[in-house]
């Protein structure tokens, strides 16, 4: 009778921990949700600017996220049903879920250490068909009046560009109304490419360090999951009637 009370309390008290877990796993999954959302909407304009990419490392971490948040609410099912298959299979989905979290990660700073060479050739290209392309005119616009810059390098970039441009409003530091793009007190004259990458680099940063940090969440659950499957079975069998040794 002891060892049946000893194993319904120790089931007990792992299934709370377990639905614990649940629940800060799917706070989790929201936050990596929200965050990766956030950071694409946030970046969008500079990010756009690159070659390839486009911003596809924090997509793939916002739908990661998404998939925690349901696996956290499925999870709970599992949990409250107390079958030890469903758990077993739980634990190792989380085991799989450490990995995509950690390659998440990596993904993101990968995507960070590869960003310089291609926003520069991307802004390049970008200035190059300002006035034609609306997406991309409205971006550097954005970029440069939000940053408070001008060209790529320097304002005298627009000067460099095939065929020449004059320099937009948007690196105007006074009102547009009275400005005078060929006086430099009256425009920005410090280049956007070092200002964008800091920019990017460093919100980049904080997602792929999320990303990482929350990757070793899951083995909590995967230890769980295991002892309380593991529990459950002990109960069945002392509940069988067949007696439990040591060792």
């Amino acid at each position: 009778m002891s060892k049946r009370l000893e194993t319904v309390a120790t089931m007990a008290c792992m299934k709370t921990l377990l639905m614990l877990f649940n629940f800060v796993f799917w706070v989790s999954g929201i936050i990596m949700l929200c965050i990766g959302i956030w950071m694409r909407i946030q970046l969008r304009d500079y990010i756009d600017m690159s070659m390839e990419g486009r911003g596809a490392a924090l997509l793939a971490l916002a739908s990661l996220g998404a998939i925690l948040t349901l696996a956290a609410t499925l999870a709970c099912c599992c949990t409250a049903r107390g079958h030890p298959a469903l758990l077993y299979l739980y634990g190792a989905f989380l085991a799989v879920v450490a990995l995509l979290e950690l390659g998440a990660g990596a993904s993101v700073y990968a995507y960070r250490s590869s960003l310089d060479e291609r926003f520069d050739q991307g802004l390049n290209e970008s200035m190059a068909v300002y006035g034609q392309d609306e997406v991309k005119s409205t971006h550097i616009d954005t970029m440069q009046s939000t940053l408070q810059c001008c060209g790529n390098r320097g304002y005298t970039d627009w000067f460099n560009t095939y065929p020449q441009k004059e320099i937009p409003l948007s690196c105007c530091k006074v009102s547009r109304a009275t400005c005078d793009t060929t006086d430099t007190n009256e425009i920005y004259t410090e280049g956007c490419y070092t200002r964008v990458l800091d920019l990017i680099n460093s919100n980049i940063g904080l997602v792929a360090g999320t990303a990482i940090g929350v990757a070793f969440l899951p083995l909590i659950g995967v230890f769980l999951a295991c002892c309380l499957a593991n529990n459950i079975n002990k109960a069945k069998f002392l509940w069988a009637g067949n007696p439990i040794t040591n060792g």
